[in-house]
């Protein structure tokens, strides 16, 4: 975002910004050009494109992803959904069943979920509302490290998509806001706040979000796509090709 609105490019967008999963309805409704939406959603759209050579991704572990319980992931009877992201939650069902091989019964999420969490039932918690959760329940799964431990693959959360092919000149232009933005996340650190003192923002934004969507991420990205049934084929602009 500090990209974006620094690098030439607010006279060339009208953003909107929304929870992740509204983010994928709009581009799904048309009502935008294009998102950095959860990766879950490219089944749905009739002609994706990934359009940027950033994205969100992780290497591992990411932290603010995972579920958490307080009983060991093999007790757990029922599991909430956290409805602010597809993605977290497909890969959440694709570890349940490769991975740990196990089946707790599967709960939409609403808001005040997070408060049910207690004896054999977790949660799959996403975001800025995971901070302090590891304090509260003894065991939590971090599903970027898990899926790196079923894959060898980093993982890519979301990416920036379209439904149509856009401009080169306006993906070029885009790569370098969000290189601009990127590179100055040292200096960010003393303008955006900590949303707890005890969660170290420069920590999480430099050693857990990966950025880049290089040749492993993308390899990691088509394997995830491939077992939540994507079966048009990727398309990327940009510097991104096809690994």
């Amino acid at each position: 975002m500090f990209g974006l609105m620094h690098e030439g490019m607010p006279e060339r967008l009208e953003m909107s910004l929304d929870i992740p999963s509204v983010c994928a309805e709009k581009l799904l409704r048309g009502e935008v050009d294009f998102a950095l939406v959860p990766v879950a959603v490219l089944p749905e759209l009739d002609n994706p494109h990934i359009i940027s050579d950033y994205c969100i991704g992780t290497v591992g572990a990411v932290k603010t992803v995972g579920i958490y319980s307080d009983v060991p992931l093999e007790k757990i009877e029922k599991l909430y959904l956290d409805f602010h992201s597809r993605t977290s939650v497909r890969l959440a069902q694709v570890l349940l069943k490769e991975y740990w091989k196990t089946q707790p019964e599967l709960l939409p999420a609403a808001a005040g979920f997070i408060d049910k969490i207690s004896g054999t039932t977790a949660a799959v918690v996403i975001g800025d509302r995971t901070i302090g959760l590891e304090e509260k329940h003894e065991y939590f799964y971090d599903l970027g490290e898990y899926w790196q431990k079923h894959t060898g693959l980093p993982f890519v959360f979301a990416a920036w998509v379209s439904n149509r092919k856009l401009p080169d000149d306006f993906i070029a232009q885009l790569n370098e806001a969000f290189d601009y933005g990127i590179n100055r996340i040292p200096e960010l650190m003393y303008i955006l706040p900590s949303p707890n003192e005890k969660f170290d923002l420069e920590e999480y934004f430099t050693k857990f979000i990966s950025y880049e969507l290089d040749a492993e991420k993308r390899e990691g990205l088509q394997l995830f796509l491939s077992k939540i049934g994507l079966k048009k084929e990727l398309k990327f602009q940009g510097g991104v090709s096809v690994g």
